[in-house]
């Protein structure tokens, strides 16, 4: 159904998937935020499109008003819970938060990270997940019509090896987040899922592309998986639109891996003290 670069093949016959619906994106300035922000939209949502940066303007520019820009902080409570309220405000409704703004923190290994750099991962990784189902999810379960959190993990909380330790340890709260969630909106028809990205080309992955593409060894990216390549945030970005629409409606409480099937397997490394070398 889908190509590889992530474009529906009947884009238009699945049009309607979110018609009528009102979504949250954080994270919305570049990658995959602003890829689900145009998908959404494209697919009928209304759309509040949120980043820290001013990125976020251009992510609303030609969309019509079906995507409003608002500038704000993910991690923080007063921001995320201004965020639901312009959503009720501009659109009247909301039906989907994807809270996918994250940081990266650097690869720094845990003997040389601070407890500073923790808590900042930590802070938008985490807790800005935390807030959206605090949030967003008591405004969807109070609507009576239910609706779809979807929170951004990353393979690097299945396993280890994909990230720094605070990134890994934040993604996998992600993961277990939804988990808790999902049992906490019980009755509420409020469903709360992750999705897990491999290598992705986005802002925050954008040095190793660039690097990779210095050296000539673009193609060793995603190398590991057995597609042999790295995602386009178009593709993460069609798996949020699947679980934020009714088509997705008995999936709940998971953790979707979209990492070419590299978790499928367990690549081997070589674990030194302080280190982990390839």
């Amino acid at each position: 159904w889908h190509k590889p670069d992530g474009k529906s093949q009947n884009a238009q016959e699945h049009k309607m998937d979110l018609k009528d619906k009102v979504a949250i994106i954080t994270g919305a300035g570049s990658g995959i935020g602003r890829a689900a922000a145009l998908l959404f939209a494209q697919h009928g949502a209304k759309v509040i499109a949120s980043d820290v940066t001013d990125a976020v303007e251009d992510t609303a520019k030609g969309s019509e008003g079906n995507i409003i820009a608002i500038k704000a902080d993910a991690g923080s409570e007063g921001d995320v819970e201004m965020l639901v309220e312009a959503a009720e405000q501009r659109f009247g409704d909301l039906h989907v938060f994807f809270a996918n703004a994250g940081i990266g923190g650097g690869f720094e290994g845990i003997f040389d990270s601070s407890v500073a750099e923790w808590q900042e991962v930590l802070r938008v990784n985490l807790i800005g997940p935390f807030l959206a189902c605090k949030y967003a999810g008591k405004v969807i379960a109070e609507s009576k019509h239910g609706g779809s959190i979807i929170c951004t993990a990353s393979v690097a909380g299945i396993r280890s090896g994909a990230g720094g330790p605070a990134y890994s340890a934040s993604k996998a709260g992600v993961i277990n987040l939804v988990k808790v969630a999902s049992q906490q909106f019980a009755t509420s028809n409020v469903r709360c899922n992750a999705i897990c990205p491999g290598i992705t080309e986005t802002g925050m992955t954008q040095f190793i592309y660039d690097k990779a593409r210095e050296k000539g060894k673009e193609d060793r990216l995603g190398y590991l998986n057995p597609l042999r390549r790295g995602a386009s945030p178009s593709e993460m970005a069609e798996v949020a639109l699947f679980l934020a629409s009714d088509r997705s409606s008995y999936v709940n409480g998971q953790a979707i891996a979209v990492d070419g099937g590299l978790s499928a397997s367990h690549p081997v490394t070589r674990q030194e003290f302080g280190r982990t070398a390839v």
